[in-house]
């Protein structure tokens, strides 16, 4: 019965070409966008390269102070020392990296200035992330210790700044802020949606101009958490946040005087939302009710015109409808018929979407748009799509059905 509901729809898609490109164009056009959409979302805050173990990691971000009142505050990164003598003593998890955010520095290659994303980081960033290493190795604790200058390079510096992009570059001189360095690695790169390990350029700590040695509660420096499994997560927040109520309070920061202290290690969804949101209830509850009702609209003003579409053409078959119910077709059988219609109709046009959507991330991904993005239709966003263009069959497929169900026999007959 099912096969010939479908033979039944592609009939009718041939019947009136127009209607059937102006359906299509409609159903491909809105999959495109949501699965793009999907994809970037996936992108952002799914576990990927080179955070392939996000789904086990905690991520400690800010450190929020604030008076008695609550009326003045202070917040950002956190000292080496801080995350050293609260994340680093943690036992639960299985490592503990600390790194800075994003600086900025500068190379030149003759008279021509290369600007740098830069990042500073202790040997178990190498272990906690998954980079892939193109030449070389990272620097460990013994580099570190030894206090050597060296650094690790993406494989896009090295096309800038070495005259061959296809000999080795491990053990060669880097001049960067007039200071030389020593290439001990080459990775390849990171997206730059992906702040915690982005960068071109990756010294230890103990390099110049890292500031390591703040004794403050406050600095450049962020941490990321790994454990050992996903179930241990809860144990890891509750055992670093033992450790933060013990700091005594009230306290002072560079003359701020702080009777609140707030340090969270949380996912990465929930630590990049509640950084935008900066920690306001209300605003995540706005800002996830925005983004439901733009996914709303999206799947809901196509899906309307859709509709409008889908009721004339069931009219146009009115005819049929009302031999049909003639010969005894319970209205249960015709409804299913023109749903499976519609679910058939909109995965043709998924089909077409997901043609689209690879293309719009192919040009998305070699555009530079976002450096080194690396956008794709893995399984989750397949299955979301899939989904998504079976609740978009769904929502405008019903009310036409309904619409159809209640023809009466001898009116439908006449037309």
């Amino acid at each position: 019965m099912l096969l010939n509901y479908i033979k039944i729809a592609w009939k009718v898609l041939l019947r009136h070409p127009f209607y059937t490109f102006i359906t299509l164009f409609g159903i491909s056009l809105t999959l495109t966008v949501l699965m793009v959409l999907t994809s970037f979302l996936d992108h952002l805050i799914g576990s990927h390269y080179p955070e392939n173990k996000r789904d086990r990691t905690l991520y400690i971000m800010q450190m929020t102070q604030q008076d008695s009142s609550r009326t003045s505050r202070q917040s950002g990164p956190m000292s080496f020392k801080f995350l050293t003598e609260y994340a680093k003593s943690l036992k639960t998890p299985e490592r503990v990296t600390i790194c800075t955010f994003i600086n900025s520095s500068n190379a030149y290659v003759g008279s021509q200035k290369i600007k740098l994303n830069t990042k500073f980081t202790d040997a178990d960033f190498w272990r906690v992330t998954d980079f892939e290493f193109l030449e070389g190795k990272p620097y460990n604790e013994q580099n570190i210790a030894n206090g050597e200058n060296v650094l690790v390079i993406t494989d896009d510096f090295k096309k800038h700044y070495f005259e061959s992009a296809t000999e080795p570059v491990v053990g060669k001189d880097v001049e960067i802020e007039n200071i030389h360095y020593k290439v001990i690695g080459v990775v390849k790169a990171s997206p730059v949606t992906r702040p915690f390990t982005y960068a071109d350029v990756f010294f230890p700590y103990t390099a110049p101009k890292s500031n390591y040695q703040n004794t403050g509660m406050r600095g450049g420096y962020v941490a990321m958490i790994l454990a050992k499994d996903k179930s241990d997560l809860k144990a890891i927040q509750d055992e670093f946040q033992s450790h933060i109520d013990r700091i005594p309070l009230p306290g002072i920061q560079d003359g701020f005087k702080y009777a609140i202290l707030d340090v969270k290690s949380e996912p990465y969804l929930e630590n990049f939302v509640g950084t935008i949101m900066d920690g306001n209830a209300g605003l995540k509850t706005i800002f996830f009710g925005v983004i439901a009702f733009v996914m709303f609209m999206l799947m809901g003003l196509p899906a309307i015109n859709l509709v409008n579409i889908n009721v004339s053409r069931i009219m146009e078959r009115a005819s049929e409808i009302g031999i049909r119910k003639a010969f005894g077709a319970p209205v249960k059988t015709l409804v299913w018929q023109f749903i499976v219609e519609n679910i058939f109709i909109t995965l043709i046009g998924g089909t077409i979407a997901l043609g689209l959507t690879m293309i719009v991330i192919h040009l998305i991904n070699t555009s530079g748009i976002i450096a080194y993005a690396d956008l794709a239709i893995n399984l989750n966003v397949f299955i979301i799509s899939l989904l998504v263009c079976l609740i978009f069959g769904l929502l405008s497929g019903v009310l036409p059905a309904l619409r159809m169900s209640k023809l009466n026999i001898a009116e439908a007959l006449k037309s």
